[in-house]
C-alpha cells in the first residue's frame, strides 16, 4: 500500500509543543538549537513554557509548528519513506523539507519571513475568515462571488462540507447572513489574524516572493501534491512558482487528497503532535482510508 505523509498548518500548535521531543531525543534537540540559531531568538523557549496566547502568535506560530513537525519527521528518519507528500497551507513548506525540495535552513528562514509578512499584512485591512459548514462548495463559491463591494473568497477546501472563507471583515460579515439565509448549517467566524489566502495577502505574496526567488529548490523524493491546483509537483521551478502563488490562492485540501488516493495513495501518516487535525480532515473525504500518525 502506498503511503502518504501529511503535514498539519497553523492552529496545530499546542502548549508545551516539542518539549518531550527535545528532552528525548538527540536529533530534536540539535535541530531546535539549531532553529534558535537561525531565527536569532530562542523560539524553544515559547515552545516549551509559552501561553496559548503566546503561541498564537503569527510569527511564533508559523515556525514552531514547521519545527515541531520536521522534527519529527527527521526522528522517524529510518521509517520515513513517502511515496507521496503533502501540506496543509504552511505545511506545504515542512512537506517540503521533509521530500528533501528544501534545505532545513532555508525551510525555516522562508517560514518566518512568511508569518511576519502576512503579519504585516493583515494589519493593513481588517479582514477575518470563517467556517462555512453544512453546504456544497458551489453554493459558497455561488455566494462569495456574488459579494462585489468587498473581498471575500473561498480559501480552504478543507473536507466536503467544510470549507473557510476569507476577506475584509465587512465582506465576511455579508457573507455570513447569506450564507445563515441560504441554509448553511453553521457558519463560524474565527480568531484568526486576517484573510489568510485572499487577495488581501498580496503584499505578503510580493514580499515572499522575492525570498522564494532567491532560495535554492531541488527535485523532492517523491511528488509534493501542491495546494494551488492539488496536482503532484516534482520540478524544482514549478514548486518555487507555485509556493509563491499559494499566499493568495485557496488551499485545495479536499482535493489534494482525493487526487492522493486516485493515484493509489492509501495510507496517510499525519507528522505533528498537536492531535488529528489532518486525519479528522481525510477521514472525512476518504471515509475507509487508513490513518495514522508520527
Amino acid at each position: 500500500m502506498k503511503k502518504g505523509y501529511v503535514f498539519p498548518g497553523q492552529g496545530a500548535q499546542f502548549e508545551g509543543m516539542g518539549k518531550a521531543l527535545y528532552e528525548s531525543s538527540a536529533v530534536a534537540k540539535d535541530l531546535f538549537e539549531q532553529a534558535n540559531d537561525i531565527l536569532g531568538w530562542r523560539i524553544t523557549d515559547v515552545m516549551f513554557g509559552g501561553s496559548k496566547d503566546d503561541l498564537t502568535q503569527t510569527r511564533v506560530t508559523q515556525p514552531a509548528v514547521f519545527l515541531e513537525s520536521i522534527a519529527r519527521a527527521r526522528m522517524a528518519a529510518a521509517d520515513f519513506r513517502p511515496d507521496a507528500v503533502a501540506g496543509h497551507s504552511l505545511g506545504e513548506f515542512t512537506a517540503l523539507a521533509a521530500a528533501g525540495a528544501l534545505d532545513f535552513a532555508d525551510a525555516l528562514r522562508l517560514v518566518s519571513q512568511r508569518a511576519f509578512a502576512m503579519q504585516k499584512a493583515c494589519e493593513l485591512v481588517d479582514s477575518t475568515m470563517a467556517a462555512v459548514l453544512g453546504m456544497e462548495d458551489a453554493v459558497v463559491e455561488e455566494i462569495c462571488a456574488g459579494i462585489t463591494d468587498e473581498v471575500v473568497v473561498p480559501a480552504n477546501y478543507n473536507s466536503p462540507g467544510q470549507l473557510v472563507i476569507s476577506g475584509s471583515r465587512k465582506g465576511i460579515e455579508l457573507a455570513v447572513e447569506k450564507l445563515q439565509q441560504a441554509g448553511a448549517k453553521r457558519v463560524v467566524v474565527l480568531a484568526v489574524g486576517g484573510a489568510f489566502h485572499s487577495p488581501l495577502m498580496q503584499p505578503a505574496q510580493d514580499e515572499l516572493a522575492r525570498a522564494i526567488e532567491a532560495t535554492a529548490f531541488r527535485s523532492p523524493i517523491c511528488p509534493v501534491y501542491q495546494n494551488v491546483h492539488a496536482r503532484p509537483v516534482t520540478d524544482p521551478e514549478e514548486i518555487r512558482r507555485n509556493m509563491v502563488a499559494q499566499l493568495t490562492s485557496p488551499v485545495r485540501w479536499t482535493q489534494t487528497i482525493e487526487n492522493m488516493v486516485a493515484d493509489g495513495i492509501g495510507e496517510f501518516v499525519e507528522v505533528g503532535g498537536g492531535g488529528p487535525v489532518l486525519r479528522g480532515m481525510i477521514r472525512k473525504i476518504v471515509r475507509d482510508a487508513v490513518l495514522g500518525e508520527c
